[in-house]
């Protein structure tokens, strides 16, 4: 008899744009249409095996895949393309561009003219999809979690990690940057502890990030550097999952190991002083199915 694939998902992206979003599973891939909620499209175990990272290219054909889970059937130090418009009996003839490393592949961030690839001591960034080559390349602390966000607006071309001091934040404008050179990359000194969690507004005019401590959220401008906000998630530590904007910058939410999601207002700020209780939910049980 032969055993199934265990159902769990293994991690959950939302495209560029916020209109859909993929989880990575033990059973494959799952793609979801945000409003209205429905199920777009999946690729099956016996395609993929178990995933460990899936990330979309917009509402493209393209898909981003690392291997992960129980019973992977890629490698977790390779990221696949995955052209889900091309023709074939077989998986392998979906497959269009390979990443190789020698390290596990631990994040991936697509937007229209490239790929970035997050190791855990180094970041990639290379050109996509047409003829990829590798742009740039960028030593960090220690980054097991694979932290990074790449702004997928038109206008600008920023990424953002961790810095090599404690607590910070290093953003460098892609555009501005001659490929194979290391430029300087600006630093924001965000936090006294360890960044948890860090995200860019869909324009990228401002970046959010969170310490290991997950009791303050803190907002910067991307131009001056200068701390916009401080949004208070609670008095007691937690560990927090991530934090991101909405689509036009009024709120941010940050999820937590307390099970619980918080939003917070951000334009109309008089609105996170009403109550807690407005701004605050219980996690429900999802069910997604395979």
């Amino acid at each position: 008899m032969t055993q199934q694939p265990l159902r769990g998902v293994t991690s959950l992206r939302f495209n560029q744009d916020q209109s859909c979003f993929c989880c990575a599973m033990e059973t494959g891939v799952r793609i979801y249409n945000v409003e209205p909620l429905m199920e777009k499209g999946h690729l099956d175990h016996e395609q993929v095996g178990s995933m460990g990272l899936v990330e979309m290219l917009h509402r493209s054909n393209l898909l981003a895949l690392v291997g992960g889970g129980s019973s992977p059937k890629f490698s977790e130090i390779s990221v696949l393309i995955w052209d889900d418009a091309r023709e074939g009996k077989d998986s392998k003839d979906k497959l269009v561009l390979e990443f190789t490393f020698t390290k596990p592949v631990l994040a991936v961030r697509m937007r229209h003219d490239k790929i970035v690839i997050v190791l855990k001591n180094r970041i990639y960034v290379y050109s996509f999809p047409d003829n990829p080559r590798k742009l740039f390349e960028f030593d960090t602390r220690d980054n097991p979690k694979g932290l990074c966000d790449l702004c997928p607006s038109l206008e600008k071309q920023l990424l953002v990690f961790p810095g090599h001091k404690c607590g910070s934040l290093q953003l460098v404008d892609l555009a501005s940057t001659k490929p194979g050179t290391s430029s300087a990359p600006f630093t924001i000194n965000a936090h006294q502890s360890d960044v948890a969690c860090v995200s860019l507004n869909q324009p990228g005019t401002v970046v959010a990030s969170a310490s290991q401590k997950g009791t303050l959220i803190r907002l910067f401008d991307t131009q001056s550097k200068e701390k916009l906000v401080e949004l208070r998630r609670g008095t007691d530590p937690a560990t927090l999952y991530c934090i991101n904007f909405s689509h036009d910058s009024s709120f941010l939410c940050a999820s937590s190991d307390k099970g619980t999601v918080h939003i917070f207002a951000l334009k109309d700020t008089r609105l996170n002083r009403r109550s807690a209780h407005l701004c605050r939910w219980d996690l429900p049980q999802i069910c997604l199915h395979s």
